[in-house]
């Protein structure tokens, strides 16, 4: 008979998990603040004893790491099985529990019965206090399995937390936070974009009434997955809730044989009782420590030149050069060739799929403004879009039936392209050889734009199957594939802006494109909200043109700069069409962010609570020695004049010393607190419990504060 203790328990720096495998199945008892050691399970179990209601079940059934109907429970099942037979009512047993290095548990489930193992993969990272939970699957059965649904291990929550918090957006808004009461029943959020998608961004918080930036009890989950998606969170009558989420698999796609096996996506989970602000810390640490590679953390971030907004389909040498002679003074270390220059591409109505260089534009091919770019002393990048084709191109004409579809349906016309069935061996090798092909004729590159601009709405492949799992898996596996034959080659995911920024693809590449809109007010609220998840190493923030081409606003070069300068920093437009004062400002932006870029990349990240009229961080190192804080002015006061800054995170009885570092000159029509302050000294407890009075500006002002411990 197998032997396992009743419960396990997993200890972070700040969190515990312990998991009750007194059930047929294991569930999760408890998961947050830490305990102390003379808290034990046992108490805990006795504490949650429920009471038997009228007009119900004696025994309810558990919300197991994956609840099942054959544990009678009447909620969302984590796993979905059919076959010819009794799957549907999977109803596995607890065999064995595995205590693996990295603080983590391994729990295995069989039902002999139906064959099919079950096991639970749970690690708690110390240091960060993220746990990662995946759910796997293997079909010990003769009969083929049809898996319908596996979610990632289920979480059951406390019952303070009533409110829920998800991402949604559009192109070019991405990221905005949507709050909403948690209500009886579910709320769920699908995505069948067949990627992380604009819209249904891939995580939830979960937090108690009243939480904000710097206090209050609150859960983060994210499902680190770029194919389909579901999220739920949900109330139970008898007033249990849980979230649960996993991968939308679509009718019929994903078939188990005998001694095949599934594998969910990794939900990853923390706990904070200081508010958002500390969650986020959390999960920014985590993905330094776990996802980022080696290389990527040990070099900074070099500061973007991208060509798009700048030239868009125009290329040609000369211009090239002109471009790249205008950028490097600016202090500008990577200079990237978007979209237009391979054959046939004057607009997006052809070319893609045909990655050759254009002769017609590049008769001597890349070489030249490779080399020009690098004798400025800039490395060079360059845009691919590899999933797409477009119908006007070589590749499609040779292999129309290489792209993904369903028979007798027509295909959606989307920006003139279809999806490549990358489920085809032929087609991965196809991409493949012609990327490699590309750098290695020109080894000097070595960054990629990789880019995807449609959803897939026909996600039919070869066999006439749902594709969207398999081809997000040989995504994956094709830029790994890349990357290993050129080391140091850095891959940037884009998706028309934010429509792939997950952890799946993080761990995969080196940045994330969050949003194709440069506009400083929009990026303002689409950086915050990505923050939730994302350090600012990762995230690419761009100074756009003078007035942006998206939403056609107007906004000073001195903010368009603050707030690009807290990303991974670059620039994108014609600068021929800077004035003076522009170009000397965004010189001085470039200095600043190459200045307090290792800090700004690595400092802990301190959100404010907006009023509505303005949105405000701070980045403080870990010994509270040094900080940066940004206020930035979105709206105009209803009243005489702004609020106060109140600081955060501190020490209160350290000294600082206060300056204002950005703008370079900041014009006042009269004397305000900020020149009576400049340079001198504060106690941390006076900065963040009085504040420091902002001045009377017009809105779309963004100030930049660096606060240094006296010594």
């Amino acid at each position: 008979m197998a032997k396992f203790n009743p419960f396990y328990r997993l200890d972070s720096q700040h969190c515990t998990a312990i998991f009750d495998c007194q059930g047929k199945t294991p569930a999760l008892l408890y998961f947050g603040k830490r305990l102390s050691k003379y808290t034990s399970d046992i108490m805990l179990s006795q504490l949650a004893t429920r009471q038997e209601v009228k007009c119900a079940a004696v025994l309810e059934a558990p919300i197991s790491l994956s609840p099942l109907l054959g544990e009678g429970f009447t909620g969302a099942p984590g796993i979905e099985l059919t076959n010819e037979s009794i799957a549907w009512s999977l109803g596995p047993t607890l065999q064995r529990v595995d205590e693996t290095n990295g603080n983590g548990l391994v729990f295995i489930s069989l039902d002999a019965l139906r064959g099919v193992e079950v096991t639970h993969h749970i690690t708690l990272d110390y240091n960060h206090n993220v746990l990662s939970a995946s759910t796997r699957l293997t079909n010990l059965g003769d009969a083929a399995l049809q898996v319908n649904y596996c979610a990632a291990p289920s979480f059951p929550l406390p019952d303070n937390m009533n409110n829920v918090v998800s991402f949604e957006g559009r192109w070019s808004n991405e990221f905005q936070r949507q709050p909403v009461d948690l209500f009886l029943g579910a709320f769920v959020r699908e995505n069948r974009k067949g990627k992380t998608s604009h819209d249904v961004f891939p995580g939830l918080l979960m937090h108690n009434d009243g939480a904000g930036e710097q206090f209050g009890e609150c859960f983060g989950f994210h499902l680190g997955w770029s194919g389909n998606t579901k999220l739920r969170a949900e109330l139970l009558p008898e007033g249990r809730r849980y979230v649960q989420m996993g991968e939308l698999l679509l009718p019929g796609e994903l078939t188990l044989v005998k001694g095949q096996t599934y594998q969910s996506p990794t939900l990853y989970t923390s706990f904070s009782e200081q508010g958002f602000s500390a969650l986020s810390r959390n999960f920014h640490g985590f993905v330094k420590a776990n996802l980022l590679s080696d290389e990527q953390q040990r070099k900074a971030r070099p500061v973007h030149y991208n060509t798009w907004e700048g030239i868009y389909f125009d290329h040609d040498i000369e211009t090239l050069k002109q471009l790249a002679d205008k950028v490097a003074p600016l202090g500008v270390e990577r200079f990237v060739l978007d979209d237009g220059w391979f054959k046939g591409r004057r607009g997006d109505n052809a070319g893609l799929g045909d990655w050759v260089v254009d002769k017609e534009i590049y008769p001597q091919g890349l070489a030249p403004i490779i080399a020009h770019v690098n004798h400025l002393g800039m490395e060079f990048g360059l845009w691919f879009e590899p999933e797409m084709v477009n119908p006007d191109s070589d590749l499609y004409r040779a292999h129309p039936d290489w792209v993904l579809s369903t028979q007798n349906n027509e295909q959606l016309s989307f920006r003139n392209q279809l999806v490549l069935d990358l489920t085809r061996t032929e087609v991965v090798e196809y991409l493949y050889q012609a990327i490699n092909d590309i750098l290695c004729e020109y080894p000097l590159i070595k960054y990629i734009k990789w880019d995807m601009n449609r959803d897939i709405n026909h996600a039919g492949n070869f066999a006439g199957k749902p594709a969207i799992h398999q081809q997000t898996l040989a995504l994956y596996r094709l830029i790994d594939r890349i990357k290993s034959a050129h080391p140091g080659l850095e891959i940037e995911s884009c998706s028309s802006g934010g429509a792939r920024v997950d952890y799946g693809v993080l761990a995969h590449t080196d940045r994330v494109w969050t949003s194709d809109s440069n506009d400083a007010l929009d990026r303002l609220e689409i950086q915050r909200g990505c923050s939730f998840f994302f350090p600012s190493s990762v995230m690419g923030a761009h100074v756009g043109p003078r007035e942006c081409h998206i939403t056609g606003r107007n906004i000073s070069i001195e903010m368009r700069a603050a707030v690009s300068l807290f990303g991974h920093m670059g620039i994108e437009m014609d600068p021929r069409e800077l004035t003076d004062h522009e170009y000397n400002t965004l010189k001085s932006a470039i200095a600043l962010h190459q200045k307090y870029r290792d800090f700004i990349h690595s400092a802990d990240l301190y959100r404010l609570d907006s009023d509505g009229l303005s949105i405000n961080f701070g980045l403080i190192n870990q010994d509270k020695t040094a900080a940066l804080f940004a206020y930035n002015s979105v709206r105009e006061t209803p009243r005489t004049a702004p609020n106060k800054l109140r600081f955060v995170g501190l020490e209160a009885d350290t000294q600082y010393t206060l300056n204002l570092v950005w703008p370079v000159i900041f014009d006042e029509y009269r004397p305000s607190a900020i020149a009576a302050v400049n340079g001198q000294t504060y106690t941390g407890e006076a900065l963040m419990e009085f504040g420091l009075q902002m001045p009377i500006s017009f809105p779309q002002t963004s100030l930049i504060f660096s606060l240094n411990k006296c010594h």
